[in-house]
């Protein structure tokens, strides 16, 4: 099973965030932990290492699994720990390898291509600050097919 860190970052009303060029969504920057590492050294590492940001005290705002489905059964499955962070150092850089990075006004998320289960993290992490646990479940084509989120923190 992969893990995987990444982090809302909320600074001035606004998100930074992560527009892949292979389907055009948006994501929360981040990626995969390495081995030994804790979550939060992980959303550290990868977050400067796709933005050039450094985090200052990256709260985890939630914890989740995916299931990726093909004709019933599971072919990918991992899980993502979400931070936020409203203090950073450094200097945004101009080039990110994976994609094109950009700050957009909290209103508009919602509005954004994404997938379903992020658009859940967002509108939970806009709405609350209580950590936020889940499991998502998507066709191999990343349509989601079940969202179970814990009822307490909604």
């Amino acid at each position: 099973m992969q893990r995987v860190t990444n982090c809302i970052v909320i600074d001035n009303n606004h998100a930074l965030l992560l527009k892949k060029p292979r389907r055009g969504w948006y994501a929360i920057p981040g990626g995969k932990m390495e081995q030994g590492e804790s979550i939060k050294e992980s959303v550290i590492r990868e977050y400067r290492e796709e933005t050039a940001l450094r985090l200052q005290d990256p709260e985890l705002i939630g914890a989740f699994t995916f299931s990726i489905y093909k004709n019933q059964s599971i072919i990918q499955e991992w899980m993502m720990f979400t931070f936020i962070c409203k203090s950073y150092e450094g200097k945004l850089t101009d080039y990110c390898e994976e994609g094109e990075l950009e700050w957009i006004p909290l209103e508009n998320i919602k509005n954004l291509p994404m997938a379903e289960g992020d658009r859940e993290i967002y509108e939970h992490v806009l709405t609350s600050k209580a950590i936020l646990y889940g499991a998502f479940s998507y066709t191999e084509g990343y349509e989601l097919l079940e969202a179970q989120l814990d009822p307490f923190n909604n």
